[in-house]
């Protein structure tokens, strides 16, 4: 079913692929989307145990490691530093519900479309996108006025001749990017999932807008920008948060919680995710 609300068009080569890539690898790790969506779905602290409760198939362990790094990152807030303190989403937390449901809603017209838990869904998407220098790669592609050969690409994207061809292999794993025949040497292209991503890069830029502002203050007023907490700072103003705040009006309308797709109860996670959820896969 195609996703409703989304803009037709949103342009890749307006994005800021350094900002939006700084963005993902706070929002991309395995399993945070799923941590973040007890705590969402409830108006007050969660401790560990809580948040372990809702989510069987995540060792305690993993869990508290995990908020650890979100709260590194600004996404959750505690009380005190106290062992066992309960966690809530902060404002940045909150404020990434448009991002996640523009992610699922990408998600669902353009890659798989079989019943999953909502948070899996936006997980299996933000494992696409996050890896370091592949919005570069997708935006040179989507830059170039036909098919791109390799050379051309490592110049474009700015890569080391080693790393351009893992990177492009993901991509096309990913089904992102395709090659136009099977010769060696054939260039490539993006597929309709990779011109497609305009509005989720657009979407994810505009939520990053904090961290953004929080480094620029830094450079000029870094004594300040030390004490700053993550969850105070809104989002940003500007040209770029305006266009990109016309796009998201456009698509599905905020809701107070994560997910607003999310069915009620969630789905049983397939037997494969469970496997895959040992704590040596955290970041």
């Amino acid at each position: 079913m195609p996703a409703t609300g989304l803009p037709p068009t949103f342009s890749i080569a307006s994005i800021d692929a350094q900002r939006v890539e700084e963005a993902l690898a706070r929002i991309g790790p395995k399993w945070t989307t799923w941590t973040a969506m007890p705590l969402a779905q409830v108006n007050g602290p969660v401790r560990v145990r809580d948040v372990v409760a809702q989510l069987p198939f995540v060792s305690e362990q993993f869990v508290g490691k995990r908020l650890a790094t979100m709260h590194t990152d600004g996404l959750v807030i505690r009380a005190h530093d106290r062992w066992g303190a309960p966690y809530r989403l902060s404002a940045l937390g909150t404020s990434l519900a448009p991002v996640l449901r523009t992610v699922s809603d990408w998600s669902r017209t353009h890659l798989a479309q079989e019943p999953m838990a909502e948070a899996e869904r936006v997980e299996d998407a933000l494992r696409r996108l996050h890896l370091r220098h592949s919005t570069t790669v997708i935006q040179a592609l989507d830059s170039a006025d036909g098919p791109m050969r390799f050379t051309h690409i490592v110049e474009q994207a700015g890569l080391s001749s080693g790393l351009a061809p893992q990177r492009l292999l993901r991509l096309q794993a990913d089904g992102l990017v395709t090659r136009t025949g099977s010769r060696h040497g054939d260039p490539y292209v993006l597929t309709d999932a990779g011109q497609a991503l305009g509005v989720v890069y657009a979407s994810v830029e505009h939520w990053s807008q904090p961290f953004a502002l929080r480094s620029e203050a830094a450079a000029s007023r870094p004594v300040e920008a030390a004490t700053r907490a993550h969850a105070g700072i809104p989002l940003g103003a500007g040209a770029d948060g305006a266009r990109a705040s016309a796009a998201l009006r456009r698509s599905a309308a905020a809701s107070t919680v994560m997910f607003s797709h999310a069915p009620q109860p969630q789905p049983r996670v397939p037997t494969a995710v469970t496997a895959q959820s040992a704590p040596r896969r955290g970041r």
